[in-house]
């Protein structure tokens, strides 16, 4: 049974599986992505999203993972999707010219027709900045310069900027997409990233914080939020025009448990992670406590991700469209 989508008040986004061995025993091929995808939009969710990263390898673990890559993954999406938002969670702007992201980011959203969120971070897993041969350093002052740029032409349509790490002279932004002021940029920080929310409150339309922080609690969230708001405070922003986003890891009775095989200081925050699980009701009943805590989205991460536990999560949008009445 599929559900109206876009009229909850807490809108579900779900990640899309890109990565060897993560949601799921392999790498899942564009045959399954799109089948997932389209699944995805049949039971009712608002979104579908996509993290950004080129090899990736966890803590403890002896050799890399293999990963899609996001943005030729998600302009396929953009032409075969018809009515999901797209987001990524998030790119990694260390890796990226702004100015070219912005001409990537307004072309995607015309491919979509004004379906892109476009999210951004500084990047954090030295891993593939240097096997890529990307500059870790200066992380968050290259993307203090970068955000600059991308924000100027994707609103302004123009931008003239020369910083310490980019450049971009007398830039303008043309054609444009459907939306005047392109996309909407959302900004992924981290619990106690002062120098990051700081940004995040004055330039994203949309915050993010994944449950790695939050140990996957409203509780955490409701902490970061606070530092989040602190952060408005300081910018001179008024929070509420700031959207507030949590990434939530949902686990089937059949995934792998990576969780409990990680090291301890392996994710930031406190207590273990623990993945949501339960009844229909009870997970819609978790995540309206987000939407009650200030969130206006939630992304899942579901272990594993086929298309068998995306169809179960049906009953899960209709238990919180139930409760969102």
């Amino acid at each position: 049974m599929t559900v109206a989508a876009g009229s909850r008040k807490l809108k579900v986004g779900l990640m899309l599986p890109q990565t060897e061995g993560v949601r799921g025993p392999g790498v899942r091929g564009w045959s399954q992505i799109t089948e997932m995808a389209t699944l995805g939009e049949d039971i009712g969710l608002d979104s579908l999203w996509l993290v950004d990263h080129l090899m990736y390898q966890l803590q403890g673990e002896e050799k890399p993972r293999g990963v899609w890559e996001v943005w030729s993954l998600l302009s396929a999406l953009a032409a075969t999707t018809q009515r999901v938002e797209l987001g990524t969670l998030v790119l990694a702007m260390g890796w990226r010219n702004p100015a070219l992201l912005a001409k990537m980011a307004d072309t995607v959203e015309e491919i979509s027709q004004g379906r892109l969120i476009l999210g951004v971070g500084s990047g954090y897993h030295k891993r593939e900045f240097d096997a890529y041969g990307f500059p870790f350093g200066h992380k968050v002052s290259r993307f203090e310069e970068a955000i600059q740029i991308l924000c100027g032409l994707l609103r302004e349509g123009a931008v003239d900027f020369e910083g310490t790490y980019h450049r971009a002279r007398e830039c303008e932004l043309r054609p444009r997409g459907p939306r005047p002021n392109g996309p909407p940029i959302l900004i992924g920080t981290n619990a106690g990233s002062t120098r990051m929310q700081r940004l995040t409150a004055r330039h994203a339309d949309i915050f993010n914080v994944y449950y790695d922080n939050t140990r996957n609690r409203v509780d955490g969230f409701k902490k970061v939020l606070a530092e989040l708001l602190e952060a408005c405070r300081h910018e001179g922003r008024e929070p509420t025009s700031l959207e507030k986003t949590a990434t939530v890891l949902l686990a089937d009775s059949t995934a792998d448990p990576w969780w409990d095989r990680l090291p301890t200081n392996s994710y930031a925050g406190e207590g273990p992670l623990i993945p949501l699980t339960g009844q229909p009701a009870d997970i819609a009943e978790e995540l309206n406590q987000y939407q009650i805590a200030g969130a206006s989205q939630v992304q899942i991460c579901l272990e594993p991700t086929n298309c068998q536990t995306i169809e179960a999560l049906a009953p899960v949008l209709e238990a919180l469209d139930e409760i969102s009445v």
